[in-house]
C-alpha cells in the first residue's frame, strides 16, 4: 500500500490544492445541452489531480449516479497505478461520472469542475501532486462535449476569471480503464487519511457552498 501514498499523499502538509483557493461565481457556459425529457444514462472522463479528490466531489452531485477513479489517454498495457506513477504512460489520473441528463447538464458538470474539483491553471500538476499524471484534462466523448468543453474553456479564458490562462488538455476519449479496487470511493472510507482531510474533503464542503441546490449528502458504501 506504500505506492498508494508516493505521490498521491507524500506532500499533503506543503501545498494548497484549488479546494483551498476555490473560486466564486464562475459564470454558466453559454454553450450547454438542454435538459434531457426523460431519464437517462450519460457518462463524462474529467482529469483533475488526484483521482481520490475529484471522485468525492461529484458524488455529492445531484444527478450523478455513479463515479469510477480510472485512467485515460494511455493505453491499456500500461494502465496501472505503479506504472502511470512514473509521468510517461500519457494516462491522467481520471474519473468517470455517470450523470442523468434529465436532472444535471454536461456543462453544469464542467462548471462545478473548474470551480471546486480542481485548479485548471496548474500545468501539470495539482497542489502537492506532479507529473502529467495529474494534468486537467476533459475527455469528450463525442461532438457535443467536445463543442461545449471547448466553448466553456474559451469563455472562462476571454473573462479572465481565474487571473491566469486555463490549462485544461481537451481530448477525444479513446478508453477509461478503471483503477485498482483500493482507489475506488477512497475519500468516504478513509475520511481521517491527512492528504484526504487537507486536499479532498475542502472540495466537498466548497461544492456544498456553492452549489447548495446540487449538493447530495451521501453515506459509506
Amino acid at each position: 500500500m506504500l505506492g498508494v501514498f508516493l505521490l498521491c499523499a507524500s506532500l499533503a502538509c506543503n501545498a494548497a490544492t484549488a479546494a483551498d483557493e476555490s473560486v466564486t461565481n464562475l459564470p454558466d457556459p453559454a454553450i450547454d445541452a438542454p435538459l434531457a425529457k426523460s431519464q437517462g444514462a450519460r457518462t463524462a472522463v474529467l482529469a483533475g489531480g488526484c483521482f481520490w479528490g475529484v471522485e468525492a466531489v461529484f458524488e455529492h452531485v445531484k444527478g450523478v449516479t455513479n463515479v469510477v477513479s480510472g485512467y485515460s489517454g494511455g493505453t491499456a498495457r500500461t494502465a496501472s497505478y505503479e506504472v502511470i506513477s512514473a509521468g510517461e504512460t500519457g494516462h491522467a489520473e481520471s474519473v468517470r461520472i455517470t450523470y442523468d441528463p434529465s436532472q444535471i447538464t454536461y456543462g453544469r458538470l464542467l462548471k462545478i469542475f473548474f470551480s471546486v474539483a480542481h485548479d485548471p491553471t496548474q500545468l501539470n500538476r495539482q497542489g502537492p501532486d506532479t507529473g502529467t499524471q495529474y494534468r486537467s484534462a476533459i475527455f469528450y466523448a463525442d461532438a457535443e462535449q467536445k463543442r461545449i468543453a471547448e466553448s466553456y474553456v474559451n469563455q472562462l479564458n476571454g473573462a479572465k476569471i481565474f487571473g491566469r490562462p486555463l490549462v485544461t488538455q481537451v481530448a477525444a476519449l479513446k478508453a477509461f480503464y478503471e483503477a485498482e479496487a483500493y482507489h475506488q470511493d477512497y475519500a468516504t472510507h478513509h475520511p481521517e487519511q491527512p492528504y484526504i482531510k487537507a486536499h479532498d474533503l475542502p472540495k466537498v464542503e466548497n461544492l456544498r457552498k456553492q452549489f447548495p441546490d446540487l449538493f447530495v449528502a451521501r453515506t459509506m458504501k
